[in-house]
């Protein structure tokens, strides 16, 4: 049984008051996904979709399921879920009734920010993907005064207020806020911060002492560092997720039903019309089934990110594979017993940090029930080196590019930019690490050291990993981010064996005794629809850059898809590639300021 890291000062109190009506071995527990930002009503083509998604449907939701026998509690599971206060405090409203009902609540979610923190203070445990990442930095805004770029560029914004405290003309009108505006905007953020802290003392029993220093550690945690200071209450992979929580309930198994009230899952067919029939088929994902024994080749291809896989963008460029994908994946093989082995095919530069270790997580549980061997195409680098080392036997081409573990972390700091656009930023932040995230001021000695402590922390779990699964391997010739061949690897007991994917899978099958056997490759082919979004999203997107499927910031439409178009004029198909692979990787600091990512911008002529 797989070990899942529980709070241990928490231990006896985390352990719920179970209804007294609950006395079964089985626990029914109904499953609320959120995605996104939920919406405020219905987007008018409510035969295709579910109310349930709509704020309001979230609520009703909640507040049906406190009064159905039919389920002994709840889990809500977020994805990718951009969730305002406003939100936390409304579905939080309905999450306390259920809880008065006498049914718990547990929240699960792959990484916590503020929002997911929030939330999951209301509910009766916090349950965080094992490799996942917690951060709580505080508030922090950034004002943006337009009135000197509009007079350099001859524009003369003549904009009237009524009511001193206004302030919506000030953008455009002033160089920096009035006396009375930044009185009025400081005064918000004051309270708005004051509701953060109360909401998450209230919610996990914490004094302004105690949130004042798990905010101080937790500005980016792991889950381990989160647990100590209070702020979650477990860390575990999806696939044990049922044992905790039949813990929590005091059963021997736990049952999910998925959304239960989700009525527009179901779509309605207008038989009307003669081609509605083929919606069904077109909008399906292409299946297959396993017929016998089966080799199985999980491609790791692209840049690893967070959430869902995206594919190439039609300029050009590399696609980018999720950490949902791949977990989601690794249960279908894993749930496949004509499956006897699996060839991890890893062509990635790397990415993600928390990416990476949630895929490590999910490859070393599918080793445990399966063997996992591994081939490299072109690269396996950084993140993509660190998803390697779960394998058990590394195939590598000789000039396969290997290694580079290492971390890069860091922002983008746009203050000069914005002075030469004469575009005035004010600054404003509520907590210990907010001012962190400024995005016009670089950090100074002691910001920089902060986060290098954590890149630090990153890289010793990076090369733990390595150690791990390369025993013979020597850190100090092979790691600080150094990059080698597949030749050189095998010589630095990097890899095992030189061969490409053909080699490797006749090797594994040969091990498995395997004569006849058929080769499967995972994630299945996207079904016709999504075929067809990925062809045309960017074309009918607004023009502007992209940040997510499509390929990246150079892979879409207007007018950056026209630079794309010279610029991959001017560079060369290939040199075009790898520098758009390089920025689709790099652009991911937006977001994480920690990455697992090999220079890839490298053209061998």
């Amino acid at each position: 049984m797989r070990q899942f890291v529980k709070p241990l000062a928490l231990a006896a109190a985390s352990t719920l008051a179970v209804p007294a009506a609950l006395a079964q071995s089985t626990a029914t527990v109904a499953v609320i996904e959120i995605e996104g930002t939920p919406a405020e009503q219905s987007g008018g083509m409510s035969w295709m979709e579910a109310d349930a998604d709509t704020i309001r449907g979230l609520v009703e939701t909640f507040d049906t399921l406190a009064f159905d026998d039919e389920f002994d509690g709840v889990l809500i599971k977020l994805k990718d879920a951009m969730l305002g206060t406003t939100h936390v405090e409304e579905i939080g409203a309905a999450i306390a009734r259920l809880r008065d009902s006498g049914k718990p609540v547990h929240l699960f979610s792959e990484n916590y920010g503020t929002g997911q923190l929030l939330l999951g203070s209301r509910t009766d445990g916090m349950i965080m993907q094992q490799g996942g990442g917690v951060s709580l930095p505080g508030m922090y805004m950034e004002e943006m005064y337009l009135a000197d770029m509009l007079e350099w560029v001859g524009v003369k914004a003549q904009l009237v207020q009524v009511g001193d405290y206004k302030g919506a003309n000030e953008m455009m009108t002033r160089s920096s806020p009035s006396e009375a505006w930044d009185e009025s905007i400081s005064t918000l953020l004051d309270g708005m911060y004051a509701n953060v802290r109360e909401t998450l003392m209230d919610g996990r029993e914490m004094s302004g002492a105690e949130l004042d220093e798990a905010m101080r550690v937790a500005w980016w945690a792991s889950g381990r560092q989160a647990i100590d200071v209070g702020l979650i209450d477990f860390e575990v992979d999806l696939a044990d997720l049922s044992e905790v929580l039949s813990d929590q309930y005091d059963v021997d198994d736990v049952e999910y039903v998925l959304e239960p009230y989700d009525a527009g899952s179901v779509m309605q067919a207008d038989l009307s019309n003669p081609l509605s029939i083929f919606s069904s088929i077109f909008g399906e994902a292409m299946s297959r089934e396993v017929e016998r024994d089966t080799i199985a080749v999980l491609h790791i291809n692209g840049t690893i990110i967070d959430g869902d896989s995206a594919p190439a963008g039609p300029l050009g460029g590399g696609g980018s594979v999720g950490s949902r994908t791949i977990r989601n994946t690794i249960n279908e093989i894993l749930a496949e017993d004509l499956i006897k082995g699996v060839i991890l095919r890893i062509d990635s530069p790397g990415g993600s940090a928390i990416a990476s270790e949630v895929m490590w997580q999910g490859i070393t549980r599918l080793a445990e029930e399966k063997p996992v061997w591994v081939s490299v195409g072109s690269m396996a680098a950084s993140g993509g080196y660190y998803v390697l080392a779960a394998g058990d036997r590394v195939f590598v081409n000789p000039s396969s590019v290997v290694g580079s573990i290492g971390v890069v972390g860091g922002k983008y700091a746009l203050g000069d930019v914005m002075d030469k656009l004469k575009i005035n930023v004010v600054e404003r932040s509520r907590g210990p690490a907010a001012s962190l995230n400024s995005m016009a001021n670089p950090w100074n000695a002691s910001e920089i050291a902060m986060v290098r402590d954590r890149m630090r922390e990153t890289y010793d779990q990076f090369t733990s990993r390595v150690t791990a699964g390369r025993p013979g391997i020597d850190l100090a010739k092979t790691a600080e981010g150094r990059l080698f061949t597949g030749s050189q690897a095998i010589e630095l007991d990097m890899a095992d064996e030189i061969g490409g994917i053909d080699d490797a899978i006749n090797g594994l099958a040969a091990e498995l005794d395997l004569n006849r056997f058929d080769v499967l490759d995972y994630p299945a082919p996207p079904s016709f629809d999504e075929m067809l979004g990925n062809l045309l999203g960017s074309f009918i997107e607004a023009p502007g850059i992209a940040t997510g499927a499509g390929g990246g910031p150079l892979a879409s439409g207007g007018s950056i898809g026209e630079f794309a178009g010279a610029l991959r004029g001017l560079l060369g198909e290939q040199r075009y590639s790898a520098v758009v692979d390089q920025l689709n990787a790099i652009s991911l600091l937006r977001d994480e300021r920690v990455l697992l990512v090999a220079p890839r911008a490298i053209i061998v002529r």
